[in-house]
């Protein structure tokens, strides 16, 4: 598509990364910003060159030259943000975790396909090349008979204030454990038999750090892990009857090494990119040309799996967001 026009919704850290994303692409222009504060709109929109800046969520929504609003508000927001772009007639790509639970994901994909427009998730790891690379080193059975896989990520976080309380839908969960779960789904799919995990809370009662066993019904394993407390190593192993496949970085892949029990190896390094990001904007660009109310990379039944599985997890743990 030509000149395809994208508003953010937000002004804080990853909305500019998203802006500097859409910079280093063809075809594309952040062309609006929107924020709670019009000084902070026009700050963001000052330092990218973009034409409009608006004080409100509500006046990007209402912009009908926008083909896309990308949603970066904490998770807290994410459903009342999406739902009033939707409203709107916009569509909608939205930070992971896409909403707080799967009860308002199913009512904002219901609510896009009842207007007829687009709705998406951004988590990024779902578009990457790197995410097909590893299927298909899969489908070839190169490591023998699969057993299970481990995958980890952490970053030392505390300081964030929207990750620590609950009433900003923190924890680590949300913010990474995602990350993690996705990248079971994506390597061992989602027919789990049962889950076993654990958390440390913080002081406000979120989750700290986790950790999470799936046992799939063919008999598979996934050991999951994630932390807002430590840097981890973010990787994550899978492990077959004649070696592994190493995946440098769930959150952002930085290399896929396949390790033989003979001692050979085969290397895949991630094409160059501009941050990561572009993928999924090229994604929802193509949905949205097709006429498609969800992108083939995430569709919503895996959103939805992905939060009913979060949600099983919290109520394990007896984390419950004050507005739920």
């Amino acid at each position: 598509m030509a000149n395809f026009r994208i508003g953010i919704l937000g002004s804080g850290g990853i909305a500019h990364t998203m802006a500097r994303t859409v910079a280093g692409m063809d075809n594309a222009t952040v062309a609006a910003v929107g924020s709670r504060n019009l000084e902070s709109a026009r700050r963001f929109a000052d330092e990218f060159g973009i034409e409009r800046a608006f004080g409100s969520y509500e006046q990007l929504a209402q912009d009908e030259s926008l083909d896309l609003i990308y949603i970066a508000t904490p998770h807290s927001r994410h459903f009342e943000d999406c739902m009033l772009c939707i409203e709107n007639g916009r569509n909608v790509l939205c930070e992971k975790a896409f909403t707080a639970n799967a009860g308002q994901a199913e009512k904002v994909f219901a609510a896009a396909k009842k207007k007829g427009v687009l709705a998406t998730e951004a988590i990024w790891t779902r578009y990457m090349p790197q995410r097909f690379v590893l299927d298909g080193i899969l489908k070839s059975g190169v490591i023998g008979d699969i057993s299970s896989l481990t995958a980890d990520l952490g970053y030392s976080l505390m300081h964030i204030e929207r990750l620590q309380k609950p009433q900003l839908a923190g924890g680590a969960l949300l913010d990474l454990g995602v990350y993690a779960i996705n990248f079971a789904l994506m390597a061992f799919g989602s027919d789990i038999k049962e889950t076993i995990s654990c958390c440390t809370k913080n002081e406000y009662g979120v989750d700290r750090d986790n950790c999470i066993i799936f046992r799939y019904t063919d008999g598979k394993t996934a050991i999951l892990h994630s932390s807002m407390a430590a840097n981890l190593d973010r990787r994550g192993i899978i492990y077959g009857s004649r070696g592994r496949i190493e995946f440098e970085n769930i959150n952002n892949c930085e290399g896929i090494t396949v390790i033989l029990n003979d001692g050979s190896t085969q290397r895949y390094d991630t094409p160059k990119q501009i941050t990561g990001y572009e993928y999924e904007v090229l994604s929802c660009m193509k949905a949205i040309e097709q006429g498609a109310g969800e992108c083939s990379e995430m569709p919503h039944a895996e959103s939805i799996k992905v939060m009913k599985i979060m949600d099983s997890l919290r109520e394990q743990w007896g984390i419950k967001y004050p507005f739920e």
